[in-house]
């Protein structure tokens, strides 16, 4: 006999529609399963006959074909397991129903028991798109799926509950979440506890304000990472576009915590400098390709701190997707692509030692030897961070201070102001920050007063900037004015964002 039920694939991004069709036929006892299947696929034999068994419903001795449709697409993981059990129950009988209207996705455990799976969250999307009514969900994963309006997640725990659900014999009601916000901001790290450091402050939240990439210079102990871990308490609430975008990364990745159905707080992700290239723009074992940290960290923070310390080859990996926005990653299974807009955070020592520079302490590197620790971050990835900050280590008389400085409540204010006018004046084209501007969009929109751009002009000859380098300064200008609720770009706005670009060569060029 044969019977077909609905099932649901990831490859990347990319969603597509699994039928999972089942053949039962005369011969010698077989169980073959094919469609391109990878060995967890292949796997799903033993554990479909496991359950079956061990739940008293009755494995046919026969031919069995289990067949993925689309078969021209490598399959992957133990997400059919579910659909592979129900169709093998219709096909002997065993559940009378018509079930086109369901799709199934899940692991099966020896037991019966149905086991959480990646990427449910962008499958539940593409069912509702193909018009499926309901999908039957782990009940760990009810929690992500239910994001979705317009569709029923029904979870279950134990294969009894789907077949009991489809007979009418013990219906499940749909998963509907809870609505119960935190407020997360309350427990994160706020530029209050920050002692001095007020130009690395205003940086900040210039970058903020506008998107924009940071890196920051400065001795060990100056700062760099306890600033750094404040940026997201500053950064503007996700909008829901952004939320469903981030959420599908993680849902694809296995990262999403259980507790939670949508990331609705900007992603910090920290990665050590010993990550390998893999594991920082996305890769796997050449069939699976997974989301790296640059994905991972899309509409948030990539912090990057001890930058010369990564790998070279890592570092420049990066170089591209800093300008797409995206990184296509191709292996032996195909080419896939993830989103990654991100800021890019990164923290550094001027020198092996950390003192170059430093008031009070002797650096101690060799021309040579500081030269070389420079060198492992290029001119082209610098020529990408828009601004470049010096954070200067802090006197005693900051650190005695008991007074607190500015929450980021209230620069979070001033953040979300700059970011509304952005979004007002970029409406329709798709971009809601300055920094991800085209050179169209900044030809457009950023354009500085007379003195202001006669000011550029200078500051353009005598510091040997790039044509991109151009562009940045025009951007962070904007984010500035922006800042300061002024519609034209003028001298001030110029000064400060050709500031955050001329840091670069006093180390570089000593």
């Amino acid at each position: 006999m044969f019977a077909r039920v609905n099932s649901m694939g990831v490859f990347g991004m990319d969603v597509y529609s699994v039928s999972v069709e089942v053949d039962i036929s005369q011969g010698l006892p077989k169980f073959d399963v094919v469609g391109l299947p990878d060995a967890a696929v292949n796997e799903s034999k033993d554990r479909v006959r496991s359950a079956m068994k061990n739940n008293n419903f009755s494995f046919p001795v026969s031919r069995i074909t289990v067949n993925l449709a689309p078969a021209d697409i490598r399959k992957e993981g133990p997400v059919y397991d579910l659909a592979i059990f129900v169709a093998l129950l219709k096909s002997t009988g065993q559940l009378r129903a018509n079930t086109d209207d369901y799709a199934f996705l899940g692991e099966l455990a020896l037991n019966g028991d149905i086991r959480k799976v990646n990427g449910v969250l962008p499958m539940v999307i593409k069912a509702k798109e193909n018009g499926i009514k309901a999908v039957f969900v782990p009940e760990e994963n009810a929690l992500e799926g239910s994001v979705v309006r317009g569709i029923d997640v029904i979870p279950v725990r134990h294969v009894y509950q789907v077949v009991n659900h489809i007979h009418g014999v013990e219906r499940i009601d749909p998963f509907i979440p809870t609505e119960n916000k935190v407020d997360s901001l309350r427990f994160a790290p706020d530029f209050a506890d920050v002692k001095g450091q007020f130009e690395a402050r205003r940086a900040l939240e210039v970058a903020a304000a506008g998107g924009h990439n940071v890196i920051m210079i400065g001795s060990p102990g100056s700062g760099k990472s306890m600033l750094a871990k404040r940026l997201p308490s500053i950064l503007p609430s996700m909008t829901f576009e952004e939320s469903l975008e981030t959420t599908k990364i993680y849902s694809i990745a296995g990262c999403l915590p259980d507790d939670i159905s949508l990331v609705t707080d900007r992603p910090f992700r920290s990665p050590h400098h010993s990550v390998s290239t893999a594991g920082l723009s996305g890769g796997g074992n050449g069939r699976t390709i997974k989301p790296g940290e640059v994905s991972l960290a899309h509409n948030g923070v990539l912090f990057l701190d001890e930058l010369p310390e990564f790998n070279r080859t890592a570092l420049e990996v990066l170089r591209q997707p800093l300008e797409d926005e995206k990184i296509v990653i191709s292996r032996v299974a195909g080419t896939v692509s993830y989103p990654c807009s991100v800021m890019l955070v990164c923290a550094m020592n001027p020198c092996p030692c950390g003192y170059y520079g430093h008031p009070t302490r002797k650096c101690t590197c060799s021309n040579g030897s500081a030269q070389r620790y420079l060198s492992r971050v290029s001119g082209p990835l610098l020529d990408r961070i828009d601004i470049h900050i010096e954070v200067p280590p802090v006197d005693f008389d900051k650190l005695a201070d008991k007074e607190k400085g500015e929450s980021s409540a209230e620069i979070r204010k001033r953040v979300d102001t700059a970011r509304k006018i952005q979004q007002k004046r970029l409406e329709g084209t798709g971009i809601t920050s300055n920094a991800h501007m085209t050179a169209g969009l900044t030809k457009e929109f950023c354009r500085p007063t007379d003195p202001a751009m006669k000011m550029l002009e200078t500051a353009f000859e005598k510091l040997g900037l790039s044509a991109r380098a151009f562009d940045k300064v025009l951007r962070v200008s904007r984010t500035i004015a922006d800042l300061d609720g002024s519609e034209k770009i003028e001298v001030p706005h110029i000064a400060e964002a050709i500031q955050y670009r001329s840091l670069d060569r006093k180390f570089w060029n000593r």
